[in-house]
């Protein structure tokens, strides 16, 4: 993969939630990770570029407002761990009638696995199923790069709510445990909500990180 990969971050929707548009830096297509809303924001930032597929982390309403009209616009399929795939097309499954909201998004057209790659030029991202936040949740790990796309399974200084449908605390600190903390200092986190961070940071300040 080209050493200049590239993340553009849109803070979308009415939770404020990020979206990100990351490519090869070599002119590749892009995929598009949690179209949360704002659509037409969302298609002027893809500006007419060719994107490779669409990718929610998992299947809350605040990651896929705009994933229709994304999908519709670039014909790029919709990709979603299988576990939270059925849950998408309806608006109780989204959580979005909790919040008095009616947000859905297609049927998804490609059902992810843990280690299954998604491919975009010369960009690479490899899937890392954590559930915790939803049963299907999903991180992903671009492969040669320190970078990781974590939903909402991590964020600066904390870890994704458990207490909506299909949350598991439990589960989520096994995902922390088990398949990020194990990730090098460096690797730089692009969460789903709020800043940036990295590992090594998480691994000294976050409380659900586990301690030596």
């Amino acid at each position: 993969m080209s050493p200049g990969v590239s993340v553009e971050r849109l803070v979308l929707g009415e939770l404020g939630t990020n979206c990100f548009l990351v490519g090869d830096g070599a002119g590749g297509p892009l995929v598009v990770i949690d179209p949360a809303g704002g659509a037409p924001d969302l298609l002027e930032a893809i500006d007419g570029r060719p994107v490779a597929v669409v990718v929610l982390t998992h299947s809350h309403f605040d990651h896929l407002g705009a994933a229709e009209a994304v999908c519709s616009s670039t014909g790029a399929p919709l990709a979603i761990h299988a576990e939270d795939a059925p849950y998408v097309t309806d608006a109780g499954g989204t959580g979005a009638l909790l919040f008095g909201f009616a947000h859905t998004a297609p049927a998804p057209q490609r059902l992810l696995d843990d280690g299954d790659a998604i491919e975009a030029g010369k960009l690479l991202l490899r899937v890392l199923h954590t559930p915790g936040h939803t049963s299907g949740g999903i991180c992903l790990l671009a492969q040669g790069e320190s970078r990781l796309f974590s939903g909402d399974t991590l964020f600066a200084g904390s870890v994704g709510r458990t207490d909506f449908p299909r949350g598991d605390s439990r589960a989520l600190a096994r995902s922390i445990t088990e398949r990020l903390a194990p990730l090098p200092d460096e690797t730089v986190v692009h969460p789903g909500h709020g800043p940036d961070t990295t590992i090594g940071r998480e691994r000294l300040v976050n409380p659900f990180f586990p301690r030596a």
